[in-house]
């Protein structure tokens, strides 16, 4: 009998009840919802504007006529659409093929990634580069594979999301100091030295500061944190992303602009901005920790190859940036004129003369109505608030360009003011 009953087969759960399938489903909407009213609600709702021809200074934006000034890409030195970028791309693609369908150890490296890993070290003088699919993947990788319980890294407050995530992912003991706070700083790197008994040092103590900040157009003291680095024994991280290109005498950065290239020891970067404007990011460093990255790091390890077609245009760009600095240099009055007229016009402009120029407006449904009046007008620039950026302190965030025209820049400022006194920023 008991055997019988063993051998039964099991009761049917039955038909699943489409009402409780709707019931989660239901919940799930109603949820979303008050996320998003909320969202719109604080005025922080950020829309996807249609660009329906090449990134450039003069762009064509879908519901707007004519011709579009556009100050707002990360298109430094104008070369996403150099036509040698674009026909260095093209070559690529026609040579290699659309992609890889793999990852790098598998069968996803061929001898442009490889050369053009090589190409990124030599620009930075470094010893190696590893390439991946973007900078916040670089971010995400690195200190997961480099850091265990037996570290300690210091972070800047208003570093960029990704290296904030990055941190995150990692197990070693995480110490934040006030932005760009050099007396915080040193005060962490103590507490990093009390943590553990005198037996019990941390293996290794890492300070992670993006080199330029992207919200504030501020740059980070990097001197002065190679100092305090050295006085307490810690290695110095930069993301290097709204450096790359245009910063430094030869454009390789804050730590050449700064006389610290010898003192930092692990940079990572984009592709995506100054670089061809494309996609991809690197790391680039000590031999041995890029070795490590190709053997740990999980954003490397499970991602795609980069596309030919990107490697070739990126690879292009960096020979432009490295047969001449004059690209480069071009910024340099560009910026001082914007940001000399709008401070004359009495805009509060934040940042240390880099080509990121945040117009300070603090509320954050004014910078989005400026924003879109200053489209109207002919004028391409974006409104940014919370959680971008701290809450008071919205603002419109211009960048300048090297192919930017001093009529072009000209025209920004006389169109802020316009709209500036329309909306009562200004008197």
């Amino acid at each position: 009998m008991w055997c019988r009953w063993l051998l039964r087969p099991p009761l049917s759960p039955g038909p699943r009840s489409p009402f409780r399938a709707q019931s989660a489903l239901a919940q799930l909407k109603h949820v979303l919802e008050g996320e998003l009213e909320g969202i719109r609600g604080a005025g922080t709702w950020k829309s996807e504007r249609v660009i329906t021809s090449k990134q450039g200074p003069h762009i064509h934006v879908e519901g707007s006529r004519g011709d579009i000034l556009n100050f707002c890409a990360n298109n430094y030195l104008g070369l996403s659409s150099h036509p040698e970028v674009i026909r260095a791309g093209l070559d690529a693609l026609e040579k290699y093929g659309a992609g890889l369908s793999s990852v790098r150890f598998i069968c996803g490296t061929q001898n442009i990634h490889k050369d053009l890993e090589e190409k990124i070290a030599r620009f930075h003088q470094r010893e190696e580069a590893i390439l991946y699919a973007s900078c916040f993947d670089a971010n995400a990788g690195i200190f997961e594979a480099l850091l265990t319980p037996e570290d300690a890294v210091l972070s800047d407050e208003l570093n960029h999301a990704s290296i904030i995530d990055g941190i995150r992912l990692c197990k070693a003991n995480k110490y934040r100091y006030k932005h760009m706070d050099m007396q915080d700083l040193e005060s962490k790197l103590q507490d990093a030295q009390r943590a553990r008994s005198s037996s019990q040092k941390y293996r290794l103590r890492l300070v992670a500061t993006d080199g330029a900040f992207s919200m504030d157009g501020d740059i980070a003291p990097l001197k002065e944190i190679c100092n305090l680095s050295q006085k307490y024994k810690a290695i110095v991280f930069i993301d290097e992303c709204h450096a790359t290109g245009f910063l430094g005498p030869n454009g390789r950065g804050t730590d050449e602009l700064l006389g610290v290239m010898d003192q930092v020891a692990v940079i990572n970067s984009t592709l995506g901005k100054a670089l061809g404007g494309a996609a991809g990011g690197y790391t680039t460093g000590p031999k041995a920790l890029i070795d490590l990255l190709r053997q740990r790091s999980r954003p490397y390890l499970f991602s795609n190859s980069l596309p030919p077609a990107v490697v070739g245009c990126a690879s292009r760009a960096l020979d432009l940036l490295m047969e001449s600095n004059a690209i480069a240099q071009s910024m340099a009055a560009k910026t001082t004129r914007f940001r000399s007229k709008m401070a004359a016009a009495g805009f509060t402009i934040s940042g240390n003369n880099h080509p990121i120029c945040p117009v300070m407006l603090g509320d954050a449904r004014l910078a989005s109505l400026m924003a879109d009046d200053m489209l109207k007008k002919g004028i391409y620039v974006i409104g940014f608030s919370y959680p971008v950026v701290p809450k008071g302190k919205a603002r419109i965030r211009v960048q300048i360009s090297a192919v930017h025209s001093e009529e072009d820049i000209d025209r920004c400022v006389e169109t802020f003011i316009e709209v500036g006194r329309k909306h009562g920023a200004l008197p």
